[in-house]
Order: C-alpha cells, then structure tokens, then sequence
C-alpha cells in the first residue's frame, strides 16, 4: 500500500515589475488549481483552515496577499485599478506555472476577478465563484462615496490597524458570530498595512461591478450571507443577474466575513459548484 502523498505548504515570494508579491501555496502542483483572492480589510491568513482542507480534497490551492498586504509590496500608483491588481496577479500564477485555475474571490477581491476574467487573461479561469461582492463605488453618489470611500480612509487614518481592529468585526460578521470568529477577524485586521489598505479602497472606489458582469463569460457562482449588512442579499441577487452564466446561492444565517463564521458551509458550496 502507497502512502498519499503529503499536503505541503509553501509560502512563495515571487518578483515581478512592479515588486514583490506572496502567497500561500498548498497542494501538488500537479493538482488542479483553485486560486483565492481576500477582501479589503483581509489577507492570505484569514483564510485560515480551509485551504488546507481543499487541498487535501486534491486541488492545488493559492491565496495571495494582494499588493500592498502581507509581505507583498504595494502597487506602484497611488490609486490602482483593478486591471492593475489583475496584472500582478497574472505575473504571480505566471511565476508559480499556472496556467489554468479556478478562481474564488471576497468581497473587494470580485473586483479584481472580475477585472481578470475580461482581460486578455481571462481564458484562463475555468470557473469563478464570487462570494460577498461588492459592487463597487465607480457609479456611485458623492453621499454613498463620502461613506464608502473618504470615511474607510478617514478611518484608517484616525484609528490604525488596531483601532480598525476592535471596530470592525461586529460590522461584517453576523449576530451571535462566535468568539473564534471575532478573533479571527480581529487577528487580520491587527496586520493591515495602511498603504496598502487606502490603495485597495480607492481601487474600491474606482470600479462598477454591475458594468464589468455582463462581460464576464465564466461560469460562475455568486455567493452571499443571508445576514450580511454589508453587502446585502438583494445586492448580490443583482450582481448574480448581471453575469451571464451566472447562478446564486444564500448561506443561511451568515454575514459579510461568510467564509470565516462556517468554513465547512462555504466549502461545501465550494466544492459542490466545482465538481
């Protein structure tokens, strides 16, 4: 009887012109590969577990920290767009030989998928799951951009990482959301680099999500908490609409941070969808 190769990970550090970008690896490289972007207020470490878990599943799983987060340096530009953090993430994959993947993004990360998929790249994903999606700010009012955009920068600014830390995780996980996933949230937030941060949020504030959908051609599912406030069932419902191939499913009883309050239930979905 042959023992089942073991589940490595790697934390790869990769170069490209516009600095340096790392990521979690975890998998044979042989394996299928399932490649996942966070959300503004995240990092490769939150999401904890679960990567582990696909891997075992037998996927090659990649979570980068996006420019600017983690080790990763920031975007040359002041205000990047997300065709700018698309291209990083292609000279990633590019350096880490993968060519063809699954892609599963959070929150702000749909943005940068889905800048991915309508670029000359974007053949390369084979299906993509977008769970939480923000719509982004780009055709938004000067009140909803106030909000959105100038007051995540004023915080920043105002309270740090640490103060972001203890503000945020009652805003973006659902009621009654367990001790663990307070500290979990808490934990990333606690690492935010401050540039990288604000640079992500006036990408937030550049893009429309509901003009990028109808261009997107994978096949894709959207997913969404049912006790998110932050980016709420029914704007999802609308995002899911907008993409062609595009199918929606509600995670019963979870907020914004969805992968982190039921890492089984978000896996599950995952998984179901790919297979």
């Amino acid at each position: 009887m042959v023992d089942a190769p073991a589940i490595v990970e790697t934390e790869r550090a990769v170069r490209w012109s516009g600095g340096r970008i790392c990521a979690r690896d975890i998998g044979l490289a042989t394996a299928p590969a399932l490649v996942f972007l966070h959300g503004v207020g995240s990092s490769a470490a939150s999401w904890g577990d679960e990567l582990a878990s696909l891997a075992a599943r037998g996927y090659r799983v990649v979570a980068w920290d996006a420019p600017g987060y983690g080790n990763s340096d920031p975007l040359p530009m002041p205000a990047p767009t997300g065709a700018d953090y698309a291209t990083a993430l292609a000279a990633l994959l590019d350096s880490l030989g993968i060519d063809r993947f699954a892609l599963v993004a959070h929150s702000l990360g749909v943005l940068i998928a889905a800048a991915f998929c309508v670029s000359n790249a974007g053949a390369r994903v084979t299906k993509l799951i977008l769970a939480s999606p923000t719509p982004g700010f780009g055709n938004a009012g000067p009140d909803m951009r106030r909000v959105k955009v100038d007051g995540r920068l004023a915080d920043m600014d105002r309270l740090g990482p640490a103060g972001l830390a203890q503000q945020n995780p009652l805003a973006i996980l659902a009621p009654g959301a367990s001790a663990d996933a307070q500290a979990r949230v808490r934990a990333v937030i606690r690492t935010l680099r401050p540039e990288g941060y604000k640079q992500a949020v006036r990408m937030l504030g550049g893009e429309d999500l509901m003009a990028t959908g109808p261009r997107i051609a994978q096949e894709t599912l959207v997913l969404s908490g049912s006790a998110d406030t932050v980016t709420p069932e029914a704007g999802c419902r609308r995002i899911a609409g907008s993409i062609p191939h595009a199918r929606y499913q509600v995670l019963p009883g979870l907020g914004h941070a969805c992968y982190v309050e039921d890492t089984a239930a978000f896996e599950a979905a995952i998984v179901g969808f790919l297979a």
